[in-house]
């Protein structure tokens, strides 16, 4: 009786140790959680203050309390009135901006007239179907192609409109061009060239392109551009930058800044300064370059981080630029120039840029 009585009493006290002991591991378990969370706060609030080191590592662009126009032009490039075009172009002409708008709808992975890209819209680029100041617009395409390239043989000399359109669907969309006298192609070329053809043979429309931002005067930082997507990007391309569907399935709301869908390696907005002269015109969603919202130090380091996630790869083959037309920002080596590849993706780029002039 005695005997039992003393191993209840043992048990007791292992009961109670055992509780003790749980108790105890999740008190500091609790404490842990407790203090990461509040320097998880006090870390942002130093970022979002810009004190201390973080002040002191990044002098390039500290924000105004109101960022100013990027242009004040009144003659910036305004696309040709699609209510004007002739008899005999209107059908192609509205089929090809159909197709700038809603090229999933009609080329995507669901696509009603094939199935040869990643289900982008050309517009998740080309913004407001080609027509928008400093977002990619056709303001340019037809002035100034053909484009020769001299120091290429005579057979891959010129590019013209069809290669250049093509070279989109293969890099950026990922995919396969269509045909080059198919209705669909022909379409998109009589699109883009009637928008354009306001702009004289050879001369360049004013806001076309991509916005040129300053260089920073140190590498472009992806660890501090995550920071910036967190804040920024997250709500709309979503945390793992795969972007959402729109209701319909078929093609983006909001395309993918990175992943299986996205742009490919060889794409022009893969070159930092292309990707972040964009973010300073037309990102977040509904800024344009009369309100830009992110300091140039923003764009190049988002740009960095974005540029710096996986994506698909792409074989240029003979369409890899010879080096000396490499340019400044051109991520893949090899180089003239004595630069190492990292300094050729993140920068700094001016002392690229000042030794080959390009």
């Amino acid at each position: 009786m005695e005997k039992k009585q003393t191993d209840n009493t043992k048990l007791q006290k292992q009961v109670k140790l055992l509780i003790w002991s749980v108790s105890a591991i999740l008190a500091v378990v609790l404490l842990i959680t407790v203090f990461w969370f509040v320097g998880q706060e006090m870390a942002a609030e130093d970022f979002d203050q810009g004190n201390g080191l973080n002040q002191e590592m990044y002098q390039d662009s500290i924000p105004p309390a109101d960022f100013p126009p990027l242009d004040t032009a009144s003659d910036l490039w305004t696309a040709q009135d699609l209510s004007l075009v002739s008899t005999d172009e209107k059908e192609r002409v509205e089929y090809g901006r159909e197709l700038i708008v809603n090229t999933s709808n009609y080329l995507g992975p669901r696509g009603s007239v094939a199935q040869i890209t990643n289900g982008m819209n050309c517009q998740n680029c080309h913004l407001q179907a080609g027509n928008q100041p400093y977002g990619i617009n056709f303001g340019s395409s037809w002035s100034t192609y053909p484009k020769f390239r001299p120091n290429r043989p005579r057979s891959e000399s010129s590019e013209d409109l069809f290669m250049r359109v093509s070279s989109c669907f293969e890099r950026s969309l990922n995919g396969t061009a269509p045909a080059k006298g198919s209705k669909e192609m022909q379409s998109i070329l009589a699109y883009i060239s009637y928008v354009g053809r306001n702009v004289p043979k050879g001369q360049k429309a004013k806001g076309s392109g991509v916005y040129e931002l300053p260089f920073l005067s140190r590498a472009a930082d992806p660890v501090r551009g995550k920071m910036i997507y967190a804040k920024k990007c997250v709500s709309c391309h979503l945390e793992n930058g795969e972007g959402q569907l729109a209701a319909d399935g078929k093609s983006y709301q909001y395309p993918p800044l990175w992943g299986s869908h996205s742009y490919s390696l060889a794409s022009g907005l893969f070159r930092l300064s292309k990707f972040a002269g964009y973010v300073k015109a037309n990102m977040p969603q509904g800024v344009t370059y009369q309100s830009p919202k992110l300091s140039d130090e923003d764009c190049w380091d988002l740009a960095a981080y974005v540029n710096s996630q996986p994506r698909p790869s792409k074989d240029l083959g003979k369409e890899t630029p010879l080096l000396e037309e490499k340019l400044f920002d051109y991520p893949f080596g090899p180089y003239a120039d004595g630069f190492s590849e990292k300094q050729h993706k993140y920068g700094p780029f001016k002392p690229i840029k000042e030794k080959n002039k390009l």
